[in-house]
């Protein structure tokens, strides 16, 4: 179900828009065959399953890792450890336990959120070195919502192409 659109606190919108975006995700998923969530049908090569792995990593990147400055185990393991390099699987990645991951990566959003100001700015010695200003949480924010907004349109297209299903 889409937020509320009487919300006016711009915190609860960006938190309900991504738990949003999150259930999106995983309504998407569902019913795919374990090929279908490991193969691709577009020309770029991803499968939907390293496209929900790239979700995992890259909010974990942005507010923990980013954000907080929270210590993060691989920050790039979505990508075989480097930025910017294709989306990988693990030998044991699979559908539930990257959705739980999912799903506890917004708890823990929400906590950070819920907790801090919108102006205030990343925290250096994470994602940030000293070298770079780091953006507003509100900044961080926007960023996570495209990212989830962009990819749940090319999920969209994969999952259309593997069984014909569409629509939210």
């Amino acid at each position: 179900m889409l937020p509320d659109d009487q919300l006016g606190d711009t915190r609860e919108l960006h938190l309900a828009w991504l738990e949003y975006y999150r259930q999106t995700v995983e309504r998407k998923l569902e019913g795919l065959s374990e090929a279908e969530l490991r193969s691709s049908r577009l020309p770029s090569g991803w499968s939907p399953l390293e496209l929900l792995k790239h979700l995992v990593f890259m909010e974990r990147r942005w507010l923990r890792w980013g954000y907080t400055a929270e210590p993060v185990d691989r920050p790039w393991g979505d990508s075989g450890g480097v930025d910017d390099a294709p989306w990988q699987l693990d030998a044991g990645d699979t559908l539930a336990e990257l959705l739980e991951q999912l799903r506890a990566g917004g708890e823990r959003t929400r906590e950070i959120v819920s907790g801090a100001e919108l102006t205030s700015k990343g925290a250096i010695g994470g994602r940030f070195g000293a070298d770079v200003q780091p953006p507003t949480l509100n900044w961080i924010l926007f960023h996570v919502l495209q990212e989830y907004a962009r990819h749940i349109g090319q999920l969209d297209i994969a999952r259309e192409l593997a069984d014909g299903v569409t629509g939210e």
